[in-house]
Formats: structure tokens, sequence, C-alpha cells
């Protein structure tokens, strides 16, 4: 245990080692399970998955770049098991109805996108999400290529006033799935 992936020097922070692996075995576990019965775990669950901290952890980078790929397994498995379930009419016309959502609140104007944290508080800084949000306008209108991790690993810099956190992460969840029901 503890040789999963690559560990930071001892004074430097990384993921704790036994979380990692208990998530890890937690997660073969539910993947081993016949289809249909993934134990409460899924691809959003997945992607939503946090680890404390400690001095000489594992690699954050290898870390969360693993968890990428067991989401797009997931993904993929919880699809095939959707297509058996309802059909793939079914299926695409629902990441049809996400992906038209999300169209509404891109199509909305500059700095008007999401709701504002108070203007002594810290939020995402508008411009770089209204930059990012056009280029995933014009992804969904128009086909310009942006990739999924792209996606996943998008940073914007902190702004007195910005956007609520929560709301423009809850969209960028949106689009991960919306890309990875369609891949």
């Amino acid at each position: 245990m503890g040789t999963t992936f690559p560990r930071t020097a001892r004074s430097r922070q990384g993921y704790r080692v036994a979380e990692v692996e208990q998530f890890l075995e937690d997660a073969r576990q539910a993947y081993d399970r016949p289809p249909g019965d993934l134990g409460g775990l899924d691809a959003e669950t997945i992607r939503h998955t946090a680890f404390g901290m400690e001095r000489g952890g594992y690699s954050t980078a290898h870390v969360d770049a693993a968890l990428e790929r067991l989401e797009d397994a997931f993904a993929i498995r919880e699809r095939e098991i959707a297509y058996r379930t309802v059909g793939d009419k079914a299926w695409f016309g629902q990441a049809r109805e996400t992906a038209q959502e999300i169209l509404a609140r891109l199509a909305r104007p500059d700095n008007r996108r999401f709701a504002r944290v108070g203007g002594l508080s810290e939020g995402y800084n508008r411009r770089d999400v209204d930059r990012f949000c056009a280029r995933l306008r014009r992804y969904f209108r128009e086909g310009e290529v942006v990739g999924i991790d792209e996606v996943r690993s998008v940073a914007f810099r902190a702004q007195r006033g910005g956007y609520r956190e929560q709301q423009v992460d809850l969209l960028l969840d949106s689009v991960v799935d919306v890309m990875l029901a369609v891949r």
C-alpha cells in the first residue's frame, strides 16, 4: 500500500495516501459489480471526490489524472446501462435537453451570466468566466474544439464581487456530463 502514485517530497503537501487507496479500492469494488449496480459510485461522485492533504502524500497531478480516467470509465459504463434501459434516443434526448439549458445560461449577457458574491467577498473573475463561456457557446453552436480536460481543469482568477463559484462549477459539471454523454 502507498505506492500506487508518485509521492511528493516530505516537505510538500500531497493527497493523503490512505484516503486515496481506500477510494480506489471502493471504486474497484463498485466497478466490478454487475452492470447497473455501481453501489452509489458514479461519474459525478468521482468528479466531486476530494482528499485531505499530508506532507509526502500522493502527487495531486497524478491522482487527479487517474480520477479523470476513472470518471470516463464510469461514464461510459453508465451510458451503456442507460442505452439498454431507456434506449439510445432517450439518452441523447436527455443530453440534448441539458445542452439546451447550458446554452440558455451561456446566452445571457456578459457580466450577468451568474449571481455575484457580495462586494467584500471573492468569487470567480467575471471577465475570465465570460470569456470561457463564449468558447463553450461556440463549442455547442459552431463545433469549436474544446476538450473535456480543458473544461475539467479551467481555472479562474479571484475577484471581489465576482461570480458565485458554485453556480459556475455547476454549469461546468453539466458541460462535462454532456461531453461524456455524446462521446
